[in-house]
């Protein structure tokens, strides 16, 4: 019997052990990727022919006839842009790609930054045209930020003046890693037919037929065959100089096989030493097919990825699966199916029929019933639903595991940037960073009966965009809603009169949000508190000295405050001293010119007193807000406002009307670059000068001019705003 009972449990082992090792083996063949671009490059138009050669759609969506997947909102498709991140699923070659289309306006920038928080790797588009735009380089260094792996595609090559060489080259000189083109286009422009695979030394061409097998291979033509062997070896030098095994075969063999070439690429891809980079004409669907063999080729997958890593918020030792630790330690756990759940909220739908949470598996399985605890407030959730998303469209399962990115029914609180985690092993994960407003607008009910019904729709705009923030006016008592941008403002309002049928919002103009930095500081400022009401008193002494944080005025983007203490002879106690600074971070909340924070600045304590009995942290504390305020006053203050870079391309001929247009709304022209028969002027515009642009750009250029903005931080207002 005892033998029996011994074969059963060994037959269970083995059994269990077979299961995990083949969840483990389906994780591998996952990849989470994000695709990345500057508006217009063809985001959208990629993601669309990704999903019609894996099965997944039947027919090629088009941005141009609002009928794509992920453009699903109907102000992405009355636009033409991307507004809001969308989710897709689909397989290929046995690898299921999660993908994510994000916005290319810099309105909707933290659309973006949510994104990459649960992403395990990236494919940045570029135009074959115009290179790294200006919104190209902003997404790609948020995808530094937050260590992303990516692949570069350059698109459009069927485009007048398109060139592979170029926009590689503004990929190395703007964005600085080491672009590795691993393709040679077959055609230019128009003739634009296909590409030369140079690790294979195979030639790939595509017709114009509207099915998914114009896919056509074969030997390289012989007018490009030196051209071709000639970029391989300087493919393998590169690569050689870049990766050591690749440099050990490459001195022993003076080339590199397809097998080394090809691991090595992925080394340098999940480093980021390098990036890879192909090319082809979405929207004629030539090239999707090679982009997907390097995605699964080259980015990783949710194994490949470092371990997630949280504070712990038990407060006991580490048990056996790395759940529970030291209230506040640091916490790493690994991508495992095995252990606790581990899970992001990354974005949160809020719509009249439900409320749809998004979330990134990091480690544990999440079943359908599941209770699940929010660690960012303590609250218990529970699981009704899990989905499978398909942009606006969903499939149901019962179960989700570590790498995926599934939508779930049932979580009623849990705000974008939450942990959902097991109740056992609780742990928070750094939330995405949510970019500060720079746009406010006052909205208010037309009808005086509808005003809790705005309050609802405000409040839900809140919670799904966390980028948007609403409040009470004290003075005038006007809701305010604030944003990233004239247009993240424009469609936030539209939402709510779409959703919320019959609900009409007066909208006041915008305003920027201004900041006050100081421009002169002061030394030795004196502020002594004293309090006595009865019983115990409060007493505190300190002295400071403010100046400007290093750097021009406006140099720290809107953020920027340090505190030090050279006290000596313990004239003011440690945690007296936490509490001056506390005090000081209290005072930056309203500057003395005009209410607005303050920012880019210096303390210093340098001396105080205390009191026997009557001091205390709420006296030091108050000290500091009070002393800071005060000394502020006696200082030469300045008004901050935002500005932003401004890339304007127009005809040439319309070239001086914009120069003396961006001149009037106080723009610093930086450059003008000819290209062909346009021309493209960078300024930097105060953002307030800039409402209304684009309808007095398009009149000034009979419709043929196009901007682009990106945030430059902040810059000293005029007098008269002041």
């Amino acid at each position: 019997m005892r033998t029996d009972v011994r074969r059963t449990h060994n037959a269970a082992t083995t059994t269990s052990s077979a299961a995990a090792a083949a969840v483990l083996a389906g994780i591998t063949t996952v990849r989470n990727l994000g695709i990345l671009a500057h508006v217009d490059a063809g985001k959208t138009t990629v993601t669309e022919r990704i999903l019609f050669l894996a099965g997944e759609t039947h027919k090629r969506g088009e941005v141009h006839d609002g009928t794509t997947v992920t453009d699903c909102h109907p102000q992405e498709r009355e636009r033409g842009i991307t507004i809001f991140a969308a989710a897709v699923s689909c397989l290929w070659d046995g690898h299921r790609i999660n993908l994510i289309d994000t916005p290319g306006h810099v309105d909707f920038a933290d659309e973006v930054e949510r994104s990459l928080r649960v992403l395990d790797g990236a494919v940045a588009v570029f135009d074959a045209v115009a290179g790294v735009e200006p919104q190209s380089e902003s997404v790609w260094r948020q995808a530094d930020r937050h260590g992303v792996p990516r692949i570069a595609f350059v698109n459009k090559m069927d485009r007048a003046g398109a060139d592979l060489d170029a926009a590689v080259a503004s990929i190395r000189e703007r964005l600085h890693p080491v672009p590795l083109a691993v393709q040679l286009p077959v055609g230019r422009e128009g003739d634009f037919t296909g590409v030369v695979d140079l690790l294979t030394m195979r030639a790939l061409t595509w017709d114009d037929g509207p099915g998914r097998d114009g896919l056509r291979e074969g030997p390289v033509p012989e007018e490009l065959r030196a051209e071709a062997e000639h970029r391989r070896r300087r493919l393998d030098e590169t690569v050689a100089g870049l990766h050591p095994a690749a440099l050990e075969e490459y001195y022993e063999h003076t080339a590199l096989s397809t097998a080394t070439l090809t691991a090595a690429l992925r080394d340098l891809t999940h480093s980021g030493e390098a990036v890879v980079v192909l090319c082809g004409s979405v929207y004629r669907n030539r090239g999707v097919e090679p982009l997907l063999a390097a995605v699964t080729a080259y980015l990783p997958s949710p194994l490949d990825v470092p371990a997630v890593r949280g504070s712990a918020m038990g407060a006991g030792g580490t048990d056996d699966v790395g759940g529970v630790g030291a209230e506040g330690a640091e916490v790493e756990r690994a991508t495992d199916p095995a252990g606790p759940l581990t899970a992001l909220v990354f974005k949160v739908n809020v719509t009249a029929s439900g409320r749809l949470t998004y979330l990134r598996l990091y480690t544990g399985t999440l079943r359908k019933g599941d209770t699940v605890l929010d660690a960012t407030t303590g609250r218990t959730e529970r699981i009704a639903r899990i989905l499978r998303v398909q942009a606006d469209s969903h499939t149901e399962t019962d179960s989700a595991v570590a790498g995926d990115i599934v939508a779930v029914v049932g979580v009623k609180a849990a705000r974008t940037g939450a942990t959902l985690c097991a109740p056992g092993a609780p742990l928070v994960l750094e939330p995405p960073v949510t970019a500060e407003p720079v746009v406010t607008v006052a909205v208010e009910a037309r009808r005086s009966g509808d005003t809790d019904r705005l309050a609802v729709a405000l409040a839900r705009l809140a919670e799904e965009d966390p980028s948007l923030v609403v409040r009470t006016d004290p003075e005038t008592g006007q809701r305010v809603l604030s944003g990233l941008g004239e247009l993240h403002l424009e469609v936030a309002v539209e939402k709510i009169r779409r959703d919320h049928n019959g609900l009409e919002v007066v909208v006041g103009r915008p305003q920027v949000a201004h900041r006050e930095t100081v421009e002169r500081g002061v030394t030795g400022h004196v502020h002594r508190h004293v309090k006595q009401d009865g019983g115990a008193g409060q007493f505190a002494q300190v002295v400071i000295d403010v100046a400007p944080l290093d750097g021009p005025v406006g140099a720290q983007e809107g953020g920027g405050f340090v505190f030090a203490s050279t006290v000596t002879g313990g004239r003011v106690p440690k945690e007296y001293v936490q509490a001056v600074e506390a005090g000081c971070r209290d005072a930056l909340a309203e500057g003395p010119l005009g209410g607005h924070p303050v920012t880019g600045l210096r303390v210093t304590l340098t001396d105080g007193a205390t009191h026997s009995k009557d001091s205390s942290d709420l006296a030091f504390r108050t000290a500091g807000r009070t002393a800071l305020r005060d000394a502020m006053r006696a200082c030469r203050m300045v008004l901050l406002e935002p500005v932003a870079e401004v890339t304007v391309t127009v005809p040439q001929e319309a070239v001086g009307g914009v120069l003396g247009d961006l001149a009037a709304r106080r723009g610093r022209v930086q450059g003008s670059d000819p290209h062909g028969a346009t021309a493209a002027v960078t300024a930097v515009v105060p953002l307030a000068e800039l409402f209304g642009y684009a309808t007095a750009l398009r009149s000034r250029t009979q419709g043929r001019g196009t901007f682009t903005t990106r945030p430059a931080g902040y810059a000293p207002a005029p007098v008269a705003s002041r």
